[in-house]
């Protein structure tokens, strides 16, 4: 397999593959917040460091954990532009019509797209290390309060893992059918922005079709192998969280208190 450009679970024995899926998803949260809470230079450069730290820990090139930022760096684009054009401020440089550009829209759009790249790869790193099962293990241990309410937490469970699983096969679909379009000469690369505005629609079109056509697909296979109910179903024993599990998640605790302070 070839980890530069993976975007499912790449088998390895790094720290931070070994961390118990439980502790990394708690993390994961965690971080997020982190990520949330981030808005000065001080608060960026913490989450940052913390970011190069997990990608270091988890023995992966640069490349495969901040792929798909780059693949969807045209939508990114996107929302940088809508929070620059339709930011309500009094301080506006430029203004037509109902758009205007401030100083503010211009930093809201910026810690916008910066906060979303972050989480980005904070939950590429996570798919990346976290083989499938152990995550939906994870995400249950995480909704298991709700038994209390008789909710169906292990279909829920399943339901966000399969989720959680199916976002790096529809990016690499959305990759390839971009692809397909600009082959046959949509505008998709064009520096105007009403050229890329129209050639959306053929681009998500099939993305759909394909994200309906897998779920039925994967509807079908459970089906045939006789999946029934979550509840009642045998897996495999959660063994206790070890001391190296606990420290990571006091040091994603730690980031994400040095956030609130910064």
């Amino acid at each position: 397999m070839n980890m530069a450009v993976s975007t499912q679970y790449i088998p390895a024995d790094s720290i931070l593959h070994r961390l118990d899926a439980r502790a990394k998803f708690f993390g994961f949260l965690v971080l997020v917040a982190a990520v949330i809470l981030s808005d000065t230079l001080w608060g960026y450069a913490l989450t940052f460091a913390a970011l190069a730290l997990l990608i270091r820990l988890s023995g992966l090139p640069v490349a495969a954990a901040v792929q798909t930022v780059r693949r969807m760096s045209v939508f990114f684009v996107v929302i940088f532009i809508m929070n620059v054009l339709f930011f309500d401020s009094e301080g506006a440089i430029w203004s037509w019509w109902i758009f205007s550009v401030s100083l503010d829209g211009i930093q809201t759009g910026a810690n916008v797209v910066l906060r979303l790249m972050l989480i980005l790869v904070l939950s590429n790193l996570l798919i990346l290390t976290t083989p499938p099962m152990e995550l939906m293990s994870g995400i249950e241990a995480l909704l298991s309060p709700l038994r209390v309410l008789h909710l169906p937490v292990e279909t829920g469970a399943m339901i966000l893992s399969v989720a959680v699983q199916f976002i790096p096969t529809l990016i690499e679909e959305t990759d390839t059918i971009k692809k397909a379009q600009i082959a046959r000469g949509a505008r998709l690369e064009s520096r105007k922005l009403r050229e890329r505005a129209t050639a959306m629609l053929p681009l998500l079109v099939p993305v759909f079709l394909s994200a309906f056509k897998r779920a039925d697909e994967l509807s079908a296979a459970m089906e045939a192998r006789g999946y029934r109910d979550a509840k009642n179903r045998t897996r495999k024993k959660n063994l206790p969280m070890r001391s190296a599990d606990w420290l990571a998640l006091a040091s994603c605790a730690a980031v994400c208190a040095a956030e609130i302070f910064i």
